[in-house]
């Protein structure tokens, strides 16, 4: 279930405050490859292990917000750093 567009409108990073956008198809593709590696890690740490399905990007690309089952976690220690 992908994000919403109202809820898109809305959202921004919680750090930074810029807008977030949906990340290219590409981005999750090659993020997932690390992830099957065992080499992607989130901010606070922890190997990322299941596969991304969808994620939002902050505004300067830096920056991954995963998203599950269609809901974002917007949490900075969740957040993967690009």
């Amino acid at each position: 279930m992908p994000v919403s567009e109202e809820l898109l409108e809305i959202l921004v990073c919680p750090e930074t405050r810029q807008p977030v956008a949906v990340a290219e198809a590409e981005l999750i593709a090659r993020l997932n490859g690390e992830v099957e590696s065992g080499s992607l890690r989130n901010r606070g740490g922890d190997a990322v292990s299941a596969a991304i399905q969808e994620g939002l990007i902050r505004e300067d690309g830096k920056i991954l917000y995963p998203v599950e089952d269609g809901i974002p976690v917007m949490l900075i220690e969740e957040s993967i750093e690009l």
